[in-house]
């Protein structure tokens, strides 16, 4: 366009009645660069509106997810930075990996993060309650895609999962115990560990994960708290006596291993007695063994020693009385021999050692038989002859 034409549509304008009228004689090149100008200004101004610039800045406490429109794919960004992306085929989402606190206390809820408190039935059907439970619980990084997917952008995983599931794992955990049972702090951990487990089984696919279940101590109607108050006294009073009895089956123990020492010493000393007792009694042996074989010996020579004297003994005897006897039998044949002779001249010889004393009277005028007295013997009747 020259300085002319200008001139003319100014001159144009000027003039009264008559509308301006600029004309402009723009090349293809400049018209496209225009356009393509005008082009970005409008993408970069809708991509503002939207907030799609194409970078997102994450934070430390942040975990990115990167979400491709035209695959379908997600990228978990777990480093905090400039995360850039392609507008409107691409975006990052920022989800808070913070710890969390779910918290049950009061009678009502008010935000995403509380709720009323927990009133649970115990098992012999009294009811008890917590004033205050707290449940931590954070985000699986690793799995925020899942998250996304799950619970939506935002801290919209806040609001659905440990809400749900919470309250009937705990009642149905703190449930098993009865009003005294419950109020056992080793009880309480049990319970609370045990429904951390069940909530992690549930959540973990989910991409959340409960790190700490944080109980106080439950309250009781007042019936119930004197009970269990009774119940503590109770305790306290088994466990003084079972102090009490492990002191004593210690001191027992102790007494028991005193005597067994003493025990131990004196057979220990019997044993040694015994030994030497055993040692004496078999040099006694020895000894009376050796006595024995030499008495045995002497006996036995005595007795062959008696033997032989007796047999000698026996021997002359019996050649005495062989003798003797052989005497006999020739007396014996010669009295045989001589017949009645022999026992006259017996009779004979034994009436002449008889002394016979001769009365000069007669006592009977016709004495038919002949007395006589033995001198020997005056007082002795006569005998007849």
């Amino acid at each position: 366009m020259d300085t002319r034409d200008m001139d003319e549509g100014f001159g144009q304008a000027r003039r009264p009645g008559r509308r301006p009228q600029v004309q402009l004689n723009l090349s293809p090149a400049k018209l496209m660069a225009v356009i393509v100008v005008i082009a970005l200004i409008g993408f970069v101004g809708v991509a503002a509106m939207s907030g799609n610039l194409g970078f997102k800045v994450i934070s430390a406490q942040e975990v990115g997810v990167k979400v491709n429109y035209v695959t379908g794919s997600k990228t978990v960004m777990n480093s905090p930075g400039v995360k850039i992306y392609l507008p409107f085929l691409e975006n990052v989402f920022a989800l808070d990996k913070t710890p969390q606190k779910f918290v049950m206390a009061g009678n009502r809820s008010t935000d995403d993060n509380r709720a009323s408190l927990l009133t649970v039935r115990a098992d012999d059907g009294s009811n008890f309650w917590f004033d205050t439970l707290e449940i931590q619980y954070e985000l699986l990084p690793g799995r925020a895609d899942q998250v996304l997917e799950d619970s939506g952008i935002g801290d919209a995983y806040q609001r659905e999962w440990v809400r749900a599931y919470s309250r009937s794992i705990l009642r149905d955990e703190f449930g098993r115990f009865d009003a005294v049972g419950v109020a056992d702090p080793g009880n309480l951990r049990d319970a609370g560990s045990s429904s951390r487990t069940r909530l992690n089984e549930l959540l973990e696919p989910h991409g959340i994960r409960i790190v700490q279940i944080v109980t106080e101590t439950p309250s009781f109607d007042p019936a119930y708290e004197q009970a269990i108050e009774d119940r503590k006294v109770a305790d306290q009073e088994v466990e003084r006596l079972e102090v009490e009895v492990s002191r004593l089956m210690q001191d027992r123990e102790r007494r028991l291993a005193a005597v067994d020492k003493v025990k131990e010493i004196e057979r220990t000393q019997l044993e040694g007695d015994l030994v030497r007792l055993i040692k004496e009694a078999e040099k006694d042996r020895i000894r009376v063994e050796k006595s024995a074989d030499a008495y045995r010996v002497e006996r036995e020579a005595e007795g062959l020693a008696a033997r032989d004297r007796m047999v000698f003994e026996a021997e002359g005897l019996t050649e005495k009385y062989t003798k003797e006897a052989e005497g006999l039998v020739a007396r014996a044949e010669a009295l045989e021999r001589r017949g009645s002779v022999v026992v006259r001249e017996a009779l004979i010889e034994k009436l002449r050692r008889v002394r016979f004393t001769l009365i000069p009277y007669s006592k009977d005028p016709t004495p038919k038989r002949l007395e006589h007295i033995d001198a020997r013997n005056p007082h002795q009747e006569g005998s007849d002859q």
